[in-house]
């Protein structure tokens, strides 16, 4: 009897084994999708085609930033002090970009400080509560346009999105209320695979309407030796430092210095001067 138990749960396993070995494993057929490998570098500067359609509002903010500028500060930029660029602004591609598709998920591979993103392509919706992040939550589709049966563009909504963020180096403002909405389409040129255009619209209260420009990726020529996808720490040896929302620079010497004309030095409440220690 003992034997017999034993001949059918072998025979059983193998059964499940044979059944399994049949059941075709979901596959991801890359001959639908556009070959997006290699090594994309950013767009060649990180500046926003002017006009800004800001509001009223907004405007005079970007004014003020930029008088602060001229007078030798650093304006409203908020990556001054090593934070991330945040969407739409990390899309400048600061330094290479790589794209990896899967079914589920696009992965944009960039290293500059934290401009990696993961957007979902397995037809979910946005989750009813998100935490706010800078690049915030992206969800896309693939669409074939042409009808030749290959996925030619990548259709992105982006929501979730936290601040402070501005658009580019010159401090065009995002409101701050951050309901920015991002919405892309990447599509490869149509006569060139190794352009990448990247139609950006951006939806936020501090613009009059939607606001639609391009970036323009171009990838490099495949290489002898493999590309050296090298590290970006903002955070090491980062010589700006933020007080009171103040940000000052650490000098060569080591020591703190201002960032902009007739800038106060920050409050010393908390140290004693030299004299009062050695009289104790």
């Amino acid at each position: 009897m003992r034997l017999r138990n034993s001949a059918g749960a072998i025979g059983l396993t193998l059964s499940l084994l044979a059944a399994t070995a049949t059941t075709p494993a979901r596959a991801h057929d890359e001959s639908k999708y556009p070959d997006l490998s290699g090594v994309w570098p950013g767009t060649g500067g990180n500046k926003w085609p002017p006009p800004a359609p800001l509001t009223a509002e907004y405007q005079a903010i970007f004014e003020a930033n930029l008088r602060d500028q001229e007078a030798g500060g650093h304006g409203d930029t908020p990556t001054v002090g090593c934070l991330p660029p945040g969407m739409p602004r990390q899309m400048n591609v600061y330094d290479p970009m790589q794209i990896v598709v899967t079914p589920d998920i696009v992965h944009l591979l960039i290293e500059h400080v934290k401009d990696s993103r993961r957007i979902y392509t397995d037809g979910r919706d946005f989750p009813k509560e998100m935490e706010p992040m800078f690049a915030g939550y992206s969800i896309g589709k693939w669409e074939d346009t042409d009808g030749d049966g290959r996925y030619d563009t990548l259709v992105v909504e982006t929501r979730g999105l936290k601040g402070p963020r501005t658009y580019d180096s010159t401090g065009i403002p995002m409101h701050k209320n951050n309901r920015t909405v991002v919405k892309e389409r990447l599509t490869q040129d149509k006569t060139n695979p190794n352009i990448l255009h990247n139609e950006i619209t951006t939806i936020d209260d501090a613009l009059t309407g939607p606001w639609t420009i391009t970036k323009t990726y171009r990838r490099l020529p495949k290489q002898s030796e493999p590309y050296w996808w090298r590290e970006a720490v903002c955070a090491e040896n980062n010589p700006h430092i933020k007080i009171a929302g103040e940000v000052y620079m650490v000098g060569a010497d080591g020591h703190l210095m201002p960032t902009r004309k007739d800038q106060p030095p920050p409050n010393l409440k908390y140290f004693q001067p030299p004299q009062q220690r050695s009289q104790r």
